[in-house]
């Protein structure tokens, strides 16, 4: 019994001296639980971006469209008055719903012709697409009774008696791309994207750490003496193993049959930028770090978060402006947009240009560190030697 607690002894000692473990082991629960309260804080999602597409611009069509201006839920990002390029517009916006009121809404509605108000639902983001429906839903069925119950009043109804209601128009809510609102097709893709990107910087946290600590670097500078060698020596086996893990999700494709077929050459273009990003951050950290424990460690910090902040399942609008800002250097964000724009939505390559260029941004930016960062390392390494 005496040597068991002198074993736990030990172990709380071992505990203790680990600054690193000791700040992760009690921190990071604390840093987590903050995080994740100013994420999911606001309980509820508002201002979702819908766009009206006015075909009547009537009076009646114009209290629809005020009706869905005073739900909180709702935004009104463009009000039009045709569908002409409907579709590029509604991903340009990032419109959760489109809402078409047609020609003659307002006459039709008076000669009780019943005309139709049709809703497209982007089911990209089951979540978005669950809010914005139902707010809508709300707005259109309250107009519903409003017009009604005016209606009868004008044609001498009693009071008591309004609850004998007609319906004065139609509405048809069509679901575009998740149209089954699969759970799986809409978060899948992300979890895979995120398990990716923990390899690669598990993997690359031990590439230079792991020289460092073996004393194997002075070796391996002297074999290799340019720098841009010493990056590519150590990120090409990645990118090869990379575009393995991409063809295993491809098969993953074909044997749950999820249909993910169009587009696929550009998105393995964007991938090979996003693996490329991903590798320069797990670089430059296992060049600062020379510990391939604590290179871990930190790795495992960045990339826990990732996919909650990435924006893929809650939405990153929704989430206050710091917390933006620290998912707008993970390269998961950037990809999982430009994944969703040409997957799932069915979007061209040139409306990825914005999430591309920020991987590269991000690719560039770990690269130059990582460069200068190598090159004292070098340095000193020669130096000693």
């Amino acid at each position: 019994m005496q040597n068991f607690f002198s074993l736990l002894k030990r172990e709380f000692r071992l505990f203790w001296s680990n600054k690193v473990l000791r700040l992760l082991f009690i921190g990071a629960p604390i840093l987590y639980g903050v995080l994740l309260g100013y994420v999911y804080g606001k309980g509820k999602v508002t201002d979702l971006p819908i766009i009206i597409v006015d075909q009547d611009r009537s009076e009646l069509s114009s209290k629809a469209i005020q009706m869905f201006e005073d739900n909180e839920v709702l935004s009104i990002a463009s009000i039009l008055y045709d569908q002409n390029n409907l579709s590029q517009i509604a991903i340009q916006k990032e419109a959760t719903c489109v809402v078409i009121i047609p020609k003659d809404f307002e006459k039709m509605t008076l000669t009780k012709k019943y005309p139709e108000i049709t809703t497209i639902v982007n089911t990209s983001n089951v979540l978005t697409a669950n809010y914005a429906s139902t707010a809508i839903q709300v707005c259109l069925g309250t107009l519903k009774v409003g017009v009604q119950i005016e209606t009868l009043r004008k044609q001498g109804v009693p009071e008591n008696l309004l609850t004998s209601q007609y319906e004065p128009f139609k509405t048809t809510f069509i679901k575009k791309y998740n149209r089954s609102t699969n759970y799986m097709y809409f978060l899948w893709p992300g979890v895979l994207a995120t398990v990716l990107q923990q390899v690669l910087l598990l993997g690359l946290a031990l590439s230079f750490a792991s020289e460092f600590e073996n004393g194997t670097f002075k070796d391996l500078v002297k074999r290799c003496p340019s720098i841009l060698n010493l990056l590519a020596v150590k990120i090409i086996p990645y990118m090869i193993m990379s575009f393995g893990i991409w063809i295993i999700y491809w098969l993953f494709t074909l044997w749950f049959r999820l249909p993910f077929y169009e587009n696929l050459l550009p998105l393995t273009f964007i991938a090979g930028i996003f693996v490329l990003s991903v590798s320069f951050i797990g670089i430059l950290v296992s060049i600062l770090v020379p510990s391939q424990l604590k290179a871990t460690e930190i790795l495992m910090v960045i990339a826990t978060p990732s996919f909650i902040l990435s924006g893929f399942t809650w939405p990153l609008s929704q989430m206050p402006q710091a917390v933006q800002a620290i998912a707008n250097v993970i390269p998961l964000t950037h990809f999982l947009k430009a994944f969703r724009i040409l997957i799932i939505e069915n979007g061209t390559f040139s409306q990825t240009t914005r999430p591309v260029w920020n991987m590269i941004i991000i690719g560039i930016v770990c690269f130059i560190a990582a460069f200068i960062s190598l090159h004292f390392k070098k340095k000193s390494a020669l130096k000693q030697a």
